[in-house]
Parts: C-alpha cells; sequence; structure tokens
C-alpha cells in the first residue's frame, strides 16, 4: 500500500494536536484524571459486559478489528513520533497483524463431561475488572491486543500505560470504546487516566476492584506486580538467542536472523538479541549477514563508542538509542554507513556488554562455540534464565530436541525470524503480552478468564 507522507504527516499532527493533554483529552473516550475514576467506571462499564452474549461481545471486536486496520498507518506514526523508537513500517504490519490474529471469543472454550451419573460442564468465566500496565516498544499493539482479549473473557480492563507513550496509547483506548459504542456495548470498556504515574499504578493495583493485573514490561514492572497480593500474569524481559549448527541452511539462517533482529528496530521481545554459532559455521554466516543482508561489521573501536553510547557505566540502557535503527546509532558514534546498512554485527565473548545485555537495537553479536553442547551452554547463560524466547538453525531433530528442553523457554522458533512466533510468516495467533515469567506463555482471550466447574448429577444424561 503506498502512503502519501504529507497526508499522513498532517493526519497525524491533526491528532496529536486533539491529544494534548491539558486540552482535548477530556472529550476522549476512556479517559480520566484520577486513577479511582477510571476503575469506577470500568467496573459499570463491565456490569454490562459480563451479561452480553458471545455474539454481542464479537459484534464489538470486530468493529475494534476494523477500526484498527482502518487507523494502522496513524497508530504507527503516533508511536514513532511520540517514543522515537521503531520503524513505521513494521508498525503498520504489526497493527494489521493484532486486529487479523488475536483471538477474540472463539477462544473461550467450554470442556464437557458425560456419563452414567450426569453432565459436568467447565466454563470459562469473566474475572471483572483487569489492570493492565503497558510498554512503550509496543504501546498501542499492547493496549489494542490486550482490549480484544479480555472483552472477549466478559471482563474490562484499566490501562496504566507507560508515561513516555501516552498519547499513542490513549488514541487506542479511546479507539476501543468507539467500537464499543458503534457495536451496541457500553462506553469504558477500556480506560486509563490522563498522566500515568507510579502512584496511578500502585492505586490500581491495590484497588479493592481489581482482582487481576496483566502486566507487559520489564523485570521491576512484574516484580511490581507480582509483589501486589493480586493475581499477577507478568509479561517480562527477555534475551532471546539464536543459535546455529552446522547443519543449517547458513544462507538462510543469515537471512531470517537479520530479519527477525531488524523488524520494529529490535523493539519486539521476542527479537534475535545475539547469535551463537558452531565454530565451523561462524565466517560463512557472518559473510553472509554482511554481504549479503546489510549487515555493518563493527571494529573493536567502534564497539567500544557503541558501548559508551548505547549504555552507562551501570549499564543502564540510553533511552535515545533505544528502537532506533542502525544507521542512527552509527552516526551516533561518527560513522557514516550506505542506505543499505540494517543491522551492526560482530563476533564478541558472551560476556560483552551489547551481547549480553538486552539492548532492543539492531546489534547483533556473534558468539563463537566450540561445538554444539557449548553453543547450548552459552546461549542458556545468555537467555539469563528469563525463560521468554529463543531462536535455533538446524537440520538435527536430535539438537533442535536438546536445545529445546535446556533453554526452556515459553517460544522457540526453529528455522524462521522470530516473528514468526506471533503469528507474522508463521502459524498461530497473536499476541504482544507474552507471560514467560509466571507461565501463561503468549496470552489470549482464555487466560483472562477463569474456570468453573458446574456439576447435574444423574440427570442430563440421555444415552
Amino acid at each position: 500500500m503506498s502512503l502519501n507522507e504529507n497526508m499522513v504527516r498532517d493526519i497525524v499532527s491533526e491528532v496529536v494536536a486533539k491529544l494534548q493533554m491539558n486540552e482535548a483529552v477530556s472529550g476522549m473516550h476512556g479517559v480520566f484524571k484520577d486513577m479511582n475514576e477510571a476503575i469506577e467506571a470500568a467496573k459499570k462499564a463491565e456490569e454490562v459486559v459480563r451479561r452480553l452474549s458471545m455474539d454481542q461481545r464479537e459484534k464489538i471486536i470486530s468493529t475494534i478489528r476494523r477500526k484498527v486496520h482502518e487507523n494502522a498507518e496513524t497508530l504507527a506514526r503516533m508511536g514513532v513520533d511520540e517514543t522515537g523508537m521503531g520503524n513505521v513500517g513494521h508498525k503498520i504490519l504489526k497493527h494489521h497483524l493484532v486486529a487479523d490474529k488475536c483471538p477474540g471469543t472463539e477462544d473461550i472454550k467450554t470442556q464437557a463431561w458425560s456419563g452414567d451419573r450426569g453432565l459436568t460442564l467447565v466454563e470459562m468465566g469473566p474475572f471483572g475488572v483487569i489492570g493492565a500496565i503497558t510498554p512503550c516498544t509496543n504501546p498501542s499493539e499492547t493496549v489494542l491486543c490486550n482490549t480484544i482479549g479480555m472483552v472477549a473473557g466478559g471482563n474490562t480492563v484499566v490501562f496504566n500505560p507507560h508515561p513516555q507513550a501516552i498519547k499513542t496509547s490513549i488514541y487506542a483506548i479511546n479507539l476501543c470504546n468507539e467500537a464499543s459504542l458503534e457495536a451496541g456495548g457500553p462506553d469504558n470498556i477500556a480506560c486509563t487516566v490522563e498522566k500515568p504515574t507510579l502512584d496511578s499504578s500502585a492505586i490500581m493495583m491495590k484497588h479493592k476492584d481489581i482482582p487481576l493485573i496483566a502486566a507487559t514490561g520489564g523485570p521491576g514492572v512484574v516484580t511490581a506486580v507480582l509483589s501486589s497480593g493480586k493475581r499477577g500474569i507478568g509479561a517480562g524481559a527477555g534475551n532471546p538467542p539464536a543459535l546455529v549448527d552446522e547443519t543449517a541452511d547458513i544462507r538462510h539462517a543469515a537471512e531470517a536472523i537479520v530479519n527477525g533482529c531488524t523488524f520494529d528496530n529490535n523493539l519486539p521481545c521476542i527479537a534475535e538479541k545475539e547469535i551463537v554459532a558452531v565454530d565451523s559455521v561462524v565466517d560463512e554466516l557472518m559473510s553472509y549477514m554482511v554481504n549479503e543482508q546489510g549487515c555493518y561489521l563493527a571494529s573493536k573501536e567502534e564497539q567500544d563508542k557503541l558501548v559508551a553510547t548505547v549504555m552507562d557505566e551501570k549499564g543502564r540502557l540510553n533511552r535515545k538509542c533505544v528502537g532506533r535503527d542502525a544507521k542512527t546509532l552509527l552516526r551516533m558514534i561518527g560513522t557514516e554507513v550506505p542506505d543499505n546498512i540494517r543491522c551492526i554485527t560482530f563476533e564478541g565473548e558472551k560476556e560483552h556488554p551489547l551481547i549480553a545485555t538486552e539492548l532492543m537495537m539492531p546489534i547483533l553479536g556473534v558468539v563463537r562455540a566450540k561445538d554444539f553442547d557449548d553453543a547450548v551452554e552459552k546461549a542458556v547463560w545468555l537467555e539469563h534464565g528469563n525463560r521468554h524466547s529463543a531462536h535455533i538453525h538446524s537440520k538435527n531433530i536430535d539438537n533442535i530436541t536438546k536445545y529445546a528442553r535446556a533453554i526452556d523457554t515459553a517460544i522457540l522458533v526453529k528455522n524462521a525470524p522470530s516473528y514468526a512466533a506471533i503469528g507474522f510468516g508463521g502459524e498461530g495467533f497473536c499476541t504482544f503480552t507474552i507471560a514467560s515469567r509466571t507461565g501463561e506463555g503468549l496470552t489470549s482471550a482464555a487466560t483472562f478468564t477463569k474456570k468453573r466447574r458446574c456439576v447435574m448429577v444423574d440427570s442430563l444424561c440421555i444415552r
């Protein structure tokens, strides 16, 4: 689809102007000055939503999907303009993916047992009002994905978005409420506050009307949620390694890994963050990466400059570098490169700060391993026990199995780019809340429900 750049820029400018915090936010659906007010409004809406039929819920969700398709370009540009992170074209694709592949009411299934002693049903019921914390890396995508799944389960949701992406998040929340009203549902199926803070987050986590909290973000926010005393779904950090063994199609591995690493400038938590390759294929792999896949081979001096630029002496990331493209990062250290450069690579030890740290930047260090077992050991170390995501390129089923058992992640992608894990070029549904830490894995509508058993004894068995 071709974009009229001037037209899109005018639309985004108009939207951003409407979203100035002190002006028109009061006119946006689901946006409140106080967190308690937001929760109260979501509670009233939840009393309606839980009584809606599945068909009525699905009508709301279908309308959300349509509106996401219609607003994909605007949401993508808003996210990049507001946060300074990511790639507009890739974010457009991500929004279409959310609209097409985030599960709705079809994910809510009933189990049944029928026998001589009657009938037993296990049905999936709503929690009520769910509290959700969302990141600045995938702000609107996470809001939309969460809202679709939570409403499908009969819930409403109150968001405490990352302050760095509040305008984009508010636009997505307003879109969901407009869709509900258009479909005959209630307003405030998704709510938030004008200015989210740590205090508003604390109110949400402690509120008596919030039985479940879903957090998508770094380890700090997930730890806070799990310490709240409430049921928590924690989608935390990852540092996904891509392992390449001697049986892999090396040219294909180079293409797939670089495509996954550079998608949305490496913002997705599932993206390849480093490579571990057996010694016999390292040189060939890096040759394909540099000569065919637009990777820039950084010298030792450039590596040192990148370390000093993208993080401080305590290893904390420079937010001005997160989600930036390779050319911008190289320009920051005084290196000019051609337009076809999309990734930075180098060979280093696993302890190298640009390898051991989850950067969320298209910087892809390569660690050399003496054999497959050594590669597995190094990859497990680099994943840091997050149990989030990992990738492997191999044609050896035994090797793939050994790696899968050792790495023990919620996601393992074989012989494909990382984004295949969320349904982009691969089978399966899409989500942007991957609960590795609490064990739910890729969340969907069913994740946001509780199981209830209904037993009828000596009746309704008509065999």
